[in-house]
């Protein structure tokens, strides 16, 4: 079941829509600011139907900052701008569809069927955040153009973390996809790991890009 995060300030609106997802078979998550959006990507999330305008900031500037950090999560704009120059600025920000307010929950449904439809985009082979690179194919790391020697499990560790750039990922999560194990021995092996990674990436005169999130786990990319 495909999951769509709502991120629309106008209660009235924001409930129709995720109402309507729900009915058509959509697992759907509601944010009513830029803040709960952000919180709610520590879970993985198939696309974004993002509102423009919210009262705490913009969601262009949010959607630009989401692309710039690796985060390649589909994205439907909606706004009551209906101007060509406006969409436009949605679709080259990085948005993959645009919807000007008001609109029809069916055609709304219709849409994101579409966009999860058409969803061709291949795995990446070569993960970005920030300053850093990971080339999957050739099993390399750059950060800040430096090239740094990793040992295969925090190779695979810090892949992990750069497919979910700006998410936090628990222990959990890290112990069943990059360990294959669910068992909660492993918390101990992964900090020591993680500890050792972080030691690696952390270069002179850059800022730190691999944080702890205390009580939920690690994530790669976005403020401390």
């Amino acid at each position: 079941m495909s999951r769509i995060l709502v991120v629309e300030d106008q209660p009235n609106l924001l409930r129709s829509v995720t109402q309507a997802l729900s009915e058509a078979g959509f697992e759907s998550q509601a944010a009513a600011c830029l803040q709960e959006a952000q919180s709610a990507l520590q879970s993985s999330v198939d696309l974004i139907i993002l509102d423009v305008m919210l009262p705490d900031g913009s969601g262009l500037d949010w959607l630009r900052s989401l692309r710039q950090n690796g985060n390649r999560t589909l994205v439907l704009m909606l706004t009551a701008r209906d101007s060509v120059d406006d969409r436009i600025t949605g679709l080259e920000t990085g948005a993959d569809d645009y919807m000007v307010k008001p609109f029809a929950l069916n055609e709304l449904m219709a849409r994101v069927r579409a966009l999860l439809r058409r969803d061709t985009r291949q795995p990446a082979t070569v993960l970005t955040v920030e300053d850093m690179t990971l080339d999957l194919l050739n099993r390399t790391v750059r950060r800040g153009g430096t090239e740094l020697d990793l040992p295969q499990r925090q190779f695979e560790l810090l892949a992990y973390l750069m497919k979910h750039p700006g998410e936090t990922v628990s222990r959990q999560m890290i112990a069943e996809h990059v360990w294959k194990e669910s068992s909660a021995t492993w918390t101990n092996v992964i900090e020591v790991q993680v500890n050792q990674l972080r030691k690696k990436l952390h270069l002179e005169g850059l800022p730190p890009v691999l944080h702890t999130v205390r009580g939920h786990g690690y994530r790669i990319g976005g403020e401390a």
